[in-house]
């Protein structure tokens, strides 16, 4: 792929630029324990964050244990929505940083889907900020960890991947992003993470971990200044 010699910053959405996995797997346990699986909110981040929406699907069908009604997916999307619609905010910082490279290319590679993208980035009023530069893993043959939305990002970017620093909050998204042969920074500021996440970012392979989007700026800097 022939690329630009800038740099392109790369952000994954829930739990790096919308505060929503607290909102998001609140409404999946409480869903899940509706079926007749006790599942609570630290048992939804563990088993479901991260994944695209057709993963959660199969992973929480593997944990009920039987097949789930019909309208499983639409019911759990109009009551994930309805609740960002009236809950949802930014990631603290995380405007502040997209404004802060505001002449810098940049764009979301999110497991979520395009409605919800569109929904979300309504309510947090940052489309301006990407325009048509998001991009969702059902665009894509594989999901996180495998690196497929993020050579798609890059591609639709016209950046090649070294080039690229990626802003993830998840494991998977981590593994993702390090396998595309770009840079990861692992951020710890969404109200979701718990103790020890550090750690299994680490572990993922994250070059970097930032507890707040003001570090991340810093690293963000030194990345572009060498890449630019």
């Amino acid at each position: 792929m022939r690329g630009q010699g800038r740099g392109l910053i790369i952000y994954d959405f829930d739990g790096v630029i919308a505060d929503s996995e607290v909102l998001a797997n609140a409404v999946l346990a409480e869903i899940v324990t509706e079926l007749g699986t006790p599942t609570t909110l630290e048992d939804s981040y563990h088993r479901y964050m991260g994944k695209r929406f057709a993963d959660v699907l199969t992973a929480v069908e593997a944990s009920v244990g039987a097949p789930l009604p019909k309208d499983f997916g639409a019911a759990y999307q109009a009551r994930t929505l309805e609740r960002f619609r009236r809950d949802l905010c930014t990631v603290a910082g995380a405007r502040e940083h997209i404004l802060a490279f505001s002449d810098t290319p940049k764009c979301i590679a999110s497991s979520s889907s395009p409605d919800r993208l569109a929904l979300c980035l309504d309510v947090l009023q940052l489309q301006s900020e990407f325009g048509p530069n998001v991009y969702s893993a059902s665009s894509v043959a594989r999901g996180k960890p495998h690196p497929d939305i993020f050579f798609h990002a890059a591609h639709r970017m016209n950046v090649i991947p070294a080039h690229c620093i990626v802003i993830e909050d998840s494991a998977s998204g981590v593994e993702a992003g390090r396998a595309a042969g770009m840079t990861v920074v692992g951020l710890l500021a969404g109200s979701h993470i718990q103790a020890g996440h550090d750690e299994r970012l680490r572990r993922a392979g994250a070059q970097y971990l930032s507890r707040t989007f003001e570090e991340a700026q810093g690293i963000t800097r030194n990345f572009l200044r060498r890449k630019g």
